[in-house]
């Protein structure tokens, strides 16, 4: 397994304008008396904040945390979608990302066309999704649906041809967000599956989900961000807790009886075993 994610001393600053939609006399006396933006109509802050994380072959990797923790921005980072300010990060092996599944469809077209769309966006040939257009169609469960305008659809078919779309082809290195609660209960099932095959199948997975249960369930890895830093490292069940207690203040979860290594009760667990990252 040559799968690699090196993320080093990463932080990743936006910059928010207050004043996002001026109206057009400010707008054009800005255009004929040009200025700098004052320091008090910019936002600044960091979303990540010097992260260092190194992700190898076999990894399967969740992260949890808050609202706003960073989440979501991380695995954009590692996809390259945002760059880091400082730091460096090196991915060695073809990502697929499962991250705002959809993102591209073009609504006036069909669900077959955007099949292709969505698909280039992907960086597939059209050869490779002609090759895969019936699995897709026959995944999602529309074929009957397939030629109508997707502005037709409603958000489960969407939701049901992008992760049929997103999940056809076996990646090296799957990194997944959120993508478990698409569609009605029967296609979860299936799309339970799906994910379990392509999960033993990859070589680095790196999961972003609220699901206690998926992360514990799919990953021998957990980290916790906290506002952009990473705060804890360790194994899947101890870190969900340490999150529950230390970060969402609610109950830790009950030792589940698959566990036969013995893990340190919680709250006193954030005590007896220190996890955190300084």
């Amino acid at each position: 397994m040559d799968a690699l994610i090196e993320v080093k001393n990463a932080t990743l600053r936006f910059r928010i304008y207050r004043n996002r939609t001026p109206a057009l006399k400010e707008t054009v006396i800005r255009v004929l008396s040009p200025r700098k933006v004052r320091a008090d109509e910019i936002l600044e802050f960091d979303a990540l904040k010097d992260l260092n994380l190194s992700i190898k072959g076999g990894d399967r990797l969740g992260i949890i945390g808050l609202n706003g923790a960073g989440k979501s921005t991380l695995l954009k980072m590692i996809v390259g979608i945002y760059p880091p300010q400082r730091g460096t990060v090196h991915v060695k092996g073809k990502v697929t990302p499962l991250i705002e599944l959809g993102t591209g469809f073009d609504h006036e077209l069909s669900g077959r066309e955007n099949i292709y769309l969505n698909g280039s966006l992907l960086g597939r040939s059209f050869k490779q999704m002609r090759s895969l257009e019936a699995a897709i169609v026959e995944f999602s469960g529309l074929e009957d649906k397939i030629d109508m305008p997707i502005k037709y659809y409603s958000s489960g078919m969407l939701g049901r041809l992008a992760f049929s779309i997103g999940t056809i082809m076996e990646p090296e290195i799957l990194l997944i967000d959120e993508v478990f609660s698409t569609g009605d209960a029967q296609f979860v099932e299936k799309a339970k599956m799906r994910m379990e095959q392509l999960i033993s199948k990859s070589s680095i997975v790196v999961v972003v989900s609220h699901s206690m249960e998926h992360i514990v369930q799919f990953c021998n890895r957990v980290i916790v961000l906290e506002k952009g830093k990473l705060v804890a490292e360790g194994e899947p069940f101890e870190m969900v807790n340490y999150y529950r207690v230390n970060i969402a203040k609610v109950d830790p979860l009950p030792l589940p009886e698959t566990l036969t290594q013995p893990v340190v009760s919680m709250p006193a667990a954030a005590a007896a075993r220190p996890v955190l990252i300084s």
